[in-house]
């Protein structure tokens, strides 16, 4: 099992002036969900996420060889403009991986970056630009190191990527990625993402049609909602339960069994808003207008069986899941119905998606 210390270089066999690299990352949702964290972004619990395809951060990195300086240099472009108020997070995120990225110091770099959703949406991009922004700089860690193998290239990116925003290790690579240590996955770690690969064929080119019902500033940081789990009274249950319940998932997502994927994802989504609820600060992250649409799909599934759920991130907006074979069906009652609860009656439609890809390099 690889160990944090596994992923420091040893030593690079060639050099590089200056180039450039592009790759788009996507968003993920969460099936089984992780809340709360240890020490040096390590989940307190197993998760299980499907990949996105449309909801996605496409980040150009350009680098060019400078004097090593004690400062890292950098310039950050949002849509080709400068974006002074991300670059906090992205000196973060340079301070915790420069030790398994020893040349950060010695380039200048220009991070220039877009999502293909409004970045006011509601959709958290935290995941897929801290994902595209790792697998460039892997991408350079490769052309100094060509020995690289594309496993442990993309389990390094993976962990880059978990060191900028936790949930970001499962945007790298597979259709659907299981993060954290769990006893019945093999090579399942804390550190990085691994790909689950006995998907059954009734959850390819799964739907998820994002109902946009709130897109306003989070009401709680991420960071200070999985803190909020540091004490809460049903923690340890909730870790427990998570492991079961990932178990379970894998068991329903090898087998196609669609009826059991509904309750048990619905369930996570509701046990995740419980967890809000009843930590101190308590909050209540779902609007009116997320009930209505959850009664309102409990109905719908009640009176056709077609098997569409929701699923939810810690907010108010709605994940309508369901099977391609039904889709026609399920948007046009997400048009009838649902969309009238939605801000400005916005929603995007996705699927699942395979993880990063290379637009170029040079």
């Amino acid at each position: 099992m690889l160990i944090s210390s596994d992923f420091i270089p040893k030593g690079y066999s060639q050099t590089i002036e200056k180039g450039s690299f592009q790759w788009s990352a996507p968003s993920n949702i969460a099936l089984v969900k992780y809340w709360g964290k240890k020490e040096n972004q390590i989940p307190a619990n197993p998760s299980i996420s499907f990949t996105l395809k449309n909801c996605k951060t496409i980040t150009k990195l350009t680098f060019s060889k400078i004097e090593r300086t004690e400062n890292f240099s950098f310039d950050l472009l949002f849509e080709g403009k400068p974006k002074e108020s991300f670059r906090p997070k992205i000196q973060k995120f340079l301070e915790r991986v420069e030790v398994y990225l020893p040349f950060l110091k010695e380039y200048h770099f220009i991070i220039d970056t877009q999502n293909t959703f409004p970045h006011s949406s509601g959709i958290a991009s935290s995941a897929s630009g801290m994902a595209a922004l790792a697998v460039n700089f892997t991408s350079l860690e490769k052309k100094l190191n060509p020995e690289m193998t594309d496993e442990y290239f993309y389990q390094k990116a993976s962990f880059l990527a978990r060191l900028g925003s936790g949930s970001a290790c499962r945007s790298v690579k597979g259709e659907v990625v299981i993060w954290g240590n769990h006893q019945k996955t093999v090579n399942s770690s804390d550190l990085f993402g691994v790909e689950f690969s006995e998907l059954h064929p009734n959850f390819k080119n799964y739907r998820d049609t994002i109902l946009l019902v709130d897109k306003g500033e989070k009401q709680v940081s991420s960071t200070l909602g999985h803190d909020l789990m540091n004490g809460h009274p049903f923690a340890e249950k909730r870790f427990e339960q998570a492991h079961q319940n990932l178990s379970q998932m894998k068991a329903i997502l090898a087998s196609g069994d669609v009826n059991e994927f509904v309750k048990l994802v619905e369930s996570e989504a509701l046990t995740l808003h419980a967890m809000m609820m009843t930590s101190m600060p308590y909050f209540i992250l779902m609007k009116p207008n997320t009930l209505e649409i959850i009664n309102k799909i409990w109905k719908f599934r009640e009176t056709t069986s077609i098997p569409v759920c929701f699923t939810l991130d810690a907010g108010a907006n709605v994940h309508v899941l369901y099977p391609e074979n039904v889709s026609e069906k399920v948007l046009q009652f997400i048009n009838n119905e649902l969309v009238v609860h939605c801000q400005n009656e916005q929603y995007i439609c996705d699927e699942i998606g395979n993880g990063a890809v290379q637009i170029n390099n040079i």
